[in-house]
């Protein structure tokens, strides 16, 4: 099990490195197995159009047919494209101006939202060994506070962290966190449907979610094929939702080979998160995939993370459970998961299982240490 240490790097800056002589420091440089190939052909994954759903006017063939080219997705490799899903142009032209804005502050200016050792929320440049040549800024949004007392946690980071002058920045992103926590609900509604069960089932279960919300800058590189943005992973998380600037440059891993997801204008890439896969008991798939960066260009995107309210409990409704059969993962919490990608674990291809494997190991210790008392 590889560990993480989440402590940061000293300090990023691309356009510094990027006017050096000598190549890329080798903390950026990936190992040969990772590194990106040049030669990858474009995945073709089904295109959903909402717009019916939404409105509640359902075209039960269109509706039947949609369904089925999901599920079909989801089962293989999880991702899919979302277009007509109600998200106003303008809410997505004020974050991405803001993202820019941000990105292109001052090292000193990023450094006041430091994210801490173990925390959602704050900026970061580099983690680990590999490094990925990329900054982010990541906030935590909580469907559950303001349902329950009208907290606004985008805001109210923003506030507490950037302090004054930076009011709109907070409440564009506070603007944005909403709108992709009305779509996903949406989404994930539609993903149960596509499952045969009830079709409330999946949105209250979500209803009250603690999500995240990152913003991600991959700036230019000179050595882009020695390098990664992101490396290769599966979200530990339920469903994501990236909204992707037109450079493009995330992959999927799909039957043994890397292939692009190209940026489609007016739409979103959703893609399932390990919590949904143990949601569904393994029925739908979250899937291995990275970003890659340019050489010329840099590449903004904003990716909303869906996640259960903390100590809600994961565990496969019965309908799925009648269909799947056994049971393939051990009962957890968010809060349990979150835990073990921060302080435990670096997400890749095997999160989920090595997350499982240490709730069953920690499980078993517990109960011998309770047989002892």
């Amino acid at each position: 099990m590889s560990s993480i240490t989440n402590l940061p790097h000293p300090g990023f800056d691309a356009k510094v490195v990027n006017n050096q002589p000598s190549n890329i420091p080798s903390e950026y440089v990936w190992s040969d197995e990772d590194k990106p190939s040049t030669d990858i052909k474009e995945l073709q994954v089904p295109i959903l159009d909402i717009s019916s759903f939404l409105s509640g006017q359902d075209d039960h063939v269109a509706t039947s047919q949609a369904f089925r080219l999901v599920s079909e997705a989801a089962k293989l490799h999880g991702f899919f494209l979302v277009t007509n899903h109600g998200v106003q142009e303008g809410i997505l032209a004020r974050a991405y101006k803001c993202m820019g804005t941000f990105f292109d502050l001052p090292a000193s200016e990023k450094q006041k939202a430091k994210r801490k050792w173990g925390e959602i929320s704050g900026y970061a440049d580099s983690f680990y060994s590999e490094l990925p040549w990329k900054e982010t800024l990541t906030f935590r949004f909580s469907a559950e506070e303001k349902l329950r007392s009208g907290t606004e946690t985008v805001k109210d980071y923003v506030s507490k962290t950037m302090g004054d002058g930076n009011e709109e920045f907070g409440t564009v992103f506070h603007e944005y966190s909403e709108a992709m926590n009305t779509l996903s609900l949406n989404i994930i509604e539609f993903l149960g449907m596509s499952l045969g069960i009830e079709r409330r089932y999946m949105r209250e279960f979500y209803r009250d979610n603690d999500s995240i919300l990152r913003l991600n800058y991959y700036p230019p590189c000179k050595q882009p094929n020695h390098t990664l943005g992101t490396g290769p992973h599966t979200d530990p998380t339920s469903l994501t939702i990236l909204y992707q600037d037109h450079v493009g440059g995330l992959q999927v891993f799909v039957e043994n080979q890397w292939r692009s997801i190209a940026p489609k204008p007016q739409s979103f890439v959703v893609n399932i998160g390990d919590t949904f896969m143990a949601l569904t008991n393994g029925i739908y798939r979250s899937c291995l995939h990275r970003a890659v960066v340019n050489k010329e260009r840099e590449r903004k995107s904003l990716a909303f993370f869906l996640c259960p309210q903390m100590d809600k409990v994961v565990k496969p409704p019965k309908e799925l459970l009648e269909v799947s059969g056994q049971r393939l993962y051990p009962n957890f919490t968010w809060s349990m998961f979150l835990e073990f990608t921060q302080k435990h674990y670096r997400s890749d291809k095997n999160t989920l299982q090595k997350f499982s494997d240490w709730l069953r190991s920690k499980e078993v210790i517990d109960n011998k240490l309770a047989g002892q008392s």
